[in-house]
């Protein structure tokens, strides 16, 4: 009967533990804030009128891989 408590009580112990730590590294409070940053940027850039001989087109396409890569990257880091 010992056993079988102690066996419980370490399987709660590190499911408690990996959960902290998941939820650590979930909370990605810059990553958030820079995502948040560029799809305004994104916003602005598609707001501003002209295509400023191609580079409003190509920085909004800038932006968006930004956007893509930061997703990526905080997917990974789940």
């Amino acid at each position: 009967m010992p056993m079988n408590a102690f066996k419980v009580s370490f399987v709660i112990i590190a499911a408690v533990t990996i959960m902290g730590f998941n939820s650590a590294r979930a909370d990605q409070p810059h990553m958030r804030r820079a995502l948040e940053h560029l799809r305004a940027a994104r916003a602005e850039l598609q707001a501003a009128e002209h295509n400023k001989g191609g580079w409003r087109a190509r920085a909004i396409n800038n932006v968006n891989q930004a956007i893509a890569d930061t997703e990526k990257g905080m997917a990974f880091a789940r």
